[in-house]
């Protein structure tokens, strides 16, 4: 039977994050797979996989910080705000300035308010977003705060086009969640007044874990092929990796198991792993109160 614990893939372009999941699963010989975080098809890079009991493990990912790599091409804005939507508007990106581009990236940088992309996976009225605009229904989502800790310029270049040039940035992120990159090329090339939209998006870095810990889906069919295990991190060692870790004994395993609290400690944490000296993890708790509460517990 495959172990409990997070696989983390490398997601190739053209694939949901659901068919990375439905892939694993058949890899995996499980139905309990689950991922910390969707990835738009024509992105690449980091996606969390969260399998057996690590299920419940990935409600605590989710709201991790996240790097990205990410081309915004400026001149040009469509529907979708990325590659994959049509045209809607262009202009001639030709007259931009380095100290222009630079002055707008800083306008997006630090705590914001963002209107997510139309066609994101946010829900209205039990609906996804997403799904109204495909249906020809127009969507105009609210604004929420979001944080850009990191907006870096690393190339810029220039492209010919019919309607003048445009202008191709290339750039680094780190964003927290519920940040769409989509959404800042956007605004980008709103704020410059020539249009933006997303050309290109690797995800790097998801809390602790980065890309240099991902495998790629095609290496992970070719390992279940010749029956070699998958590269599982166990539970015990993903938590610790990403979380703070309360050490339990033994018969706090068992009281934890047994919905009984720990005594309090002196430090107050938001979220911790409560992690035997075996490694096991066997409960995220809210330490941030005098009695910690266990938000999961996780069976034997």
């Amino acid at each position: 039977m495959t172990v409990d614990g997070l696989l983390l893939v490398d997601k190739p372009a053209g694939w949901t994050s659901h068919d990375v999941v439905a892939r694993t699963r058949r890899l995996a010989h499980t139905r309990r797979v689950g991922h910390a975080g969707t990835l738009d098809p024509m992105a690449t890079g980091v996606l969390v996989l969260g399998v057996n009991k690590a299920t419940k493990l990935l409600t605590f990912l989710v709201g991790c910080d996240k790097t990205y790599t990410a081309t915004i091409r400026l001149g040009q804005s469509t529907v979708t705000d990325d590659a994959e939507g049509d045209v809607t508007e262009s202009y001639d990106a030709a007259g931009l300035t380095a100290e222009q581009v630079a002055a707008a990236v800083a306008t997006l940088t630090g705590d914001i308010e963002q209107v997510p992309s139309a066609v994101s996976a946010i829900k209205v009225d039990g609906v996804r977003s997403y799904a109204r605009v495909r249906g020809g229904v127009e969507v105009k989502l609210q604004a929420r705060p979001v944080r850009v800790s990191r907006f870096d310029i690393l190339a810029e270049r220039e492209i010919p086009s019919d309607t003048g040039a445009l202008r191709d940035i290339d750039v680094e992120v780190e964003v927290s969640s519920g940040t769409y990159v989509r959404a800042l090329a956007r605004d980008l090339g709103t704020a410059l007044g020539v249009g933006g939209h997303l050309t290109a998006l690797r995800r790097t870095r998801v809390g602790r874990f980065g890309i240099d810990d991902t495998t790629p889906l095609e290496e992970l069919a070719a390992m279940a092929d010749r029956d070699e295990p998958l590269p599982i991190i166990g539970m015990g060692e993903a938590a610790a990796a990403q979380f703070p870790v309360r050490h339990i004994t033994a018969q706090e395993a068992v009281d934890l198991r047994h919905g009984k609290r720990l005594t309090r400690r002196p430090e107050h944490v938001e979220l911790s792993a409560a992690i035997t000296d075996a490694g096991e993890l066997v409960a995220m708790l809210d330490e941030s109160k005098p009695v910690p509460v266990s938000r999961v517990v996780f069976p034997a």
